[in-house]
């Protein structure tokens, strides 16, 4: 049994849309499955970036100034 799915519709410029077509056709999904699939890329990259952030959220904080001046000292400015 597959998942329930929701509808929405969605406004697309006129060339995306036609992208997404030809598209759809060379990759032999739909248009929903192809923008489905490029939504879950997108927020599977947000949900790293959360997590990134959540990850070092106790990491000390180094002033621009500091890290200016750590830079300098090991050559690397």
């Amino acid at each position: 049994m597959s998942t329930p799915t929701k509808r929405s519709t969605v406004y697309f410029d006129p060339e995306i849309h036609h992208a997404l077509r030809i598209k759809s056709i060379h990759a032999g999904k739909t248009v929903s499955e192809l923008v489905n699939d490029a939504v879950r890329l997108a927020l599977s990259e947000d949900e790293e970036d959360l997590a990134a952030f959540r990850d070092r959220a106790h990491e000390s904080v180094v002033t621009f100034e500091e890290l200016l001046k750590d830079l300098k000292a090991h050559g690397k400015l």
